[in-house]
């Protein structure tokens, strides 16, 4: 696309040089290649994205969508100036979500809003939306850029996204064929994820910049802590998919905002709770170090945090041995950490 006759000097002068976006959107273009499918119709840069639904041996397709955005681990990506992974935590965000129903992510797109557009550094953002979109198997056809001068600080900038998938109607996972006896799975986690990062900013002083984020730590195996905290969230998208092919899934809960107490039970139905072994659980070193450094109870932790647990899936007893083999061969080192019992209490951690 031409854009050598489009120049604004007034708009400049107010704090917006629309040419940053042309230049951003030339940038970004060969990450967002990697991610095209057979289902991208067009190229990115017009008014819409355009995507041919991919029906075929589907009796009652259903679109399932979600958005969501990063957070406050913007802050660590800003303070560390590295911006090339905090995309696959927005897109992580997204599509583990629409996962959890057995959906097949689609397409995506991307809202970023800054106080200034630098080119370079926009690319490099998206060139994290575009890594968690290859991780997904989802196309990026589309999103924004939005400079906002006046709104944040020039080098502040917030992301969120919205991805799209398609799973047959009666494919969709039913809760209410959970029982009593049925297998709770663990999926771990690579870390804080996207979640609970005010509750970190507090604990670690990220907002004053600590010194001590930068030091590597025998306790995090040569990391430093803001290293730990900024890895990516992990995509589950290819084994959960592999594993809905093989098994009956009766539930997947992906372990976010809230911990197990507020997400496990989404997946619950009631009558029923999930009745969690904590010794089972591989509870992460950057999440000892979160309880000690903040005085955190127990009990906040696991309201706050996945603990090392990205995800939660619920099949049959005869089925989770199969389960596990699935998973382990889709890259997931898959274990058990409960089971399914009746309960008013929609997670008993014991």
């Amino acid at each position: 696309m031409d854009h050598q006759n489009s120049y604004s000097a007034s708009y400049a002068a107010a704090g917006v040089d629309i040419t940053a976006g042309y230049k951003a959107v030339e940038l970004m273009k060969k990450h967002v290649a990697r991610t095209r499918n057979e289902g991208c119709l067009d190229d990115v840069g017009g008014f819409g994205g355009c995507f041919g639904l991919p029906i075929a041996g589907m009796e009652e397709p259903v679109l399932v969508s979600g958005t969501d955005g990063v957070g406050t681990k913007l802050k660590l990506a800003i303070l560390m100036d590295k911006h090339d992974t905090i995309g696959i935590d927005c897109v992580a965000m997204c599509v583990n979500d629409i996962i959890c129903v057995g959906a097949k992510p689609l397409f995506f797109l991307d809202y970023i809003a800054c106080g200034k557009n630098v080119p370079e550094k926009i690319a490099e953002i998206v060139s994290g939306v575009a890594e968690g979109c290859v991780q997904a198997g989802s196309a990026l056809i589309g999103g924004e850029t939005a400079e906002h001068p006046g709104m944040m600080p020039e080098n502040e900038y917030d992301l969120a996204g919205f991805s799209v998938g398609i799973v047959d109607k009666k494919k969709i996972i039913d809760k209410t064929t959970m029982r009593p006896g049925d297998v709770v799975i663990a999926l771990p986690s690579t870390g804080i994820h996207s979640n609970g990062f005010s509750l970190c900013r507090k604990v670690f002083d990220i907002d004053n910049n600590n010194p001590e984020l930068y030091v590597p730590r025998e306790e995090l195996k040569g990391q430093t802590i803001a290293e730990a905290l900024l890895t990516p969230t992990r995509i589950y998208v290819k084994p959960v998919l592999a594993l809905l092919e093989k098994v009956q899934v009766k539930g997947i809960s992906h372990i976010t905002g809230g911990g197990f107490y507020e997400n496990i039970p989404r997946s619950i139905p009631d009558g029923l709770g999930a009745k969690i072994d904590k010794s089972a659980v591989k509870v992460l070193p950057i999440f000892d170090l979160i309880a000690k450094w903040g005085n955190i109870p127990e009990r906040d932790m696991f309201n706050t945090y996945n603990m090392g647990v990205g995800m939660s899936i619920v099949v049959p007893p005869e089925e989770a041995q199969t389960a596990l083999e699935i998973l382990k061969a889709n890259g997931e080192d898959a274990y058990v950490i409960g089971s399914i019992v009746e309960s008013e209490e929609k997670v008993i951690l014991e």
